[in-house]
C-alpha cells in the first residue's frame, strides 16, 4: 500500500541543519557533518557514481532511501537558488542527473514551470501549500510511496497537516545547539517506533504515525 514517509539525518538536541545557513553553507554551520555515515558508505557512493565505501547496517540504511517511491516532496531550501523570486538558472545542487528519477513537488510561494532533468526527474514547483503537493505527488506516484526529503520545515509541515504516514529518523550523534529544528510547531502526534538500529555513526528509527 502506498504511504506517505519522510526521512532525514538530525543531532541529538533535533536539529535537521545548523545555524546560520547560507548560499555557501545551505546545511549551516556543521550541518554536513549530519550526512558524515551515509556520504560514507557503498550504496551511497555506487548510486552517486563513486566507488569504495563501508558496508553494514549504515549501507542497508541508505541503500533503503530511496526504494519504493514513485514521488518526492521537498522544501524550497532544500532545492536551493535562495529566497524570493527564482532564478531560473537554478535547477538544484545535483548537476543535470539529480538522484530523484522521479517527479519532484517543491514547496514555495514564487511559481515557476516545471524543469525536466537528465534520467527523469521533474522538478514542479507547487504555490498553494503541502496539501496540494501531496496530492499531486500522490497522483504522480501511482501505487508507489511519496518520500518527503526535506527540509525539517517541509516534514514539519506535512506532519502538522497530519499527512505523514511515516517518519525515519537518522539520529547523529553531534550536538548542533541552534539551526533548523524537526519536530518543530508539529502538535502532539503519536509516533510509534517499529524498528531501531544502532551503528557508531548514527541511530536509525522508524516510527510509525498514526493518523
Amino acid at each position: 500500500m502506498s504511504i506517505v514517509r519522510a526521512e532525514i539525518s538530525i543531532s541529538l538536541d533535533g536539529f535537521g541543519a545548523g545555524p546560520n545557513q547560507s548560499p555557501e553553507e545551505p546545511l549551516g554551520e556543521r550541518g554536513e557533518d549530519l550526512h558524515d555515515w551515509v556520504v560514507a558508505t557503498e550504496s551511497w557512493r555506487r548510486q552517486n557514481g563513486k566507488e569504495g565505501g563501508t558496508t553494514g547496517p549504515d549501507s542497508e540504511m541508505a541503500e533503503r532511501m530511496h526504494d519504493g517511491v514513485g514521488a518526492f516532496v521537498m522544501g524550497r531550501g532544500m532545492f536551493g537558488g535562495g529566497p524570493g523570486p527564482w532564478d531560473e538558472s537554478w535547477t538544484g545542487w545535483w548537476g543535470d542527473d539529480p538522484p530523484y528519477h522521479a517527479a519532484v513537488f517543491v514547496l514555495t510561494h514564487h511559481p515557476r514551470e516545471p524543469v525536466e532533468m537528465q534520467g527523469g526527474t521533474t522538478f514542479h514547483f507547487v504555490t498553494d501549500g503541502v496539501d496540494a503537493a501531496i496530492e499531486q505527488a500522490s497522483a504522480a506516484a501511482g501505487d508507489a510511496d511519496i518520500l518527503v526529503a526535506g527540509g525539517p520545515s517541509a516534514i514539519n509541515q506535512v506532519l502538522a497537516a497530519g499527512l505523514l504516514d511515516e517518519l525515519r529518523l537518522h539520529i547523529v550523534p553531534i550536538l548542533l545547539g541552534d539551526g533548523e529544528r524537526l519536530l518543530k510547531d508539529v502538535g502532539d502526534p503519536e509516533l510509534e517506533p517499529v524498528e531501531v538500529v544502532g551503528t557508531p555513526g548514527a541511530t536509525h528509527v522508524r516510527y510509525r504515525v498514526a493518523r
